[in-house]
């Protein structure tokens, strides 16, 4: 049973190296070294051109139309962090604007993914402070029920453990778990320098046929030139 009404002050972070090194892979790059997993939904978009985020997760369980977490995990949120924010229930108000980007700053937070709404797009643009969400809504949000901080949550369709890594760009969001950064890291630049040598295969003329050896599985499926 989910819980409600409680903030767990003390989350485990990865290494914060770690992390950094992380940040130089793209989302599709560290979904395909994971494993293909972790992904959250496609409707997870970039709130402006040009959002990136990467970093430890402090999560908050919303309830509908209701900000009120948002305002209580600011005070859990150190240098480096990123707030993960679910709902208990499918929800597009605009849980998110300038002013709490304001404050999520103050506090060494780094962005937000929120399976909900946001607005002040515009002022968020302009404060270069990412945002992933699933819908922005100019509609307001309350401040009445209580929800949690900082406890494992769903968010599009991706479990998040505070502290796990996710990391948004303009190919979605990923969650890497918090005790695997490092060998992700290492999978993330393999699979990179694999992927040069391929591109360089390809910018000289040869086919993907050819490259990733697709010939003889299409033979055997049926396929017949004439």
């Amino acid at each position: 049973m989910t819980e409600l009404g409680v903030v767990y002050t003390d989350i485990q972070r990865p290494d914060a190296d770690d992390v950094a090194a992380l940040s130089h892979y793209g989302s599709a790059t560290i979904h395909e070294a994971m494993g293909r997993i972790g992904l959250m939904q496609p409707y997870m978009r970039p709130a402006y051109d040009g959002a990136k985020l990467c970093g430890p997760a402090v999560t908050a369980l919303l309830q509908p139309g209701d900000n009120w977490m948002m305002h209580v995990v600011a005070e859990q949120l150190t240098d480096g962090d990123v707030v993960v924010a679910a709902c208990t229930t499918n929800s597009d108000a605009g849980f998110f604007g300038d002013l709490l980007a304001t404050s999520f700053r103050a506090r060494g937070g780094v962005g937000l993914v929120i399976d909900g709404g946001v607005r002040d797009t515009a002022d968020l643009a302009d404060m270069d402070f990412p945002v992933f969400a699933k819908a922005i809504h100019a509609r307001g949000a309350v401040k009445e029920t209580l929800g949690s901080v900082n406890i494992p949550v769903t968010c599009a369709g991706a479990v998040v453990i505070p502290g796990d890594v996710v990391v948004g760009d303009a190919d979605g969001v990923v969650v890497v778990p918090r005790d695997t950064v490092a060998e992700v890291v290492e999978a993330s630049k393999a699979r990179e320098a694999k992927e040069a040598g391929v591109r360089e295969r390809l910018a000289a003329g040869e086919l993907g046929l050819d490259v990733y050896g697709m010939r003889e599985k299409l033979a055997a499926k049926g396929l017949q030139y004439r």
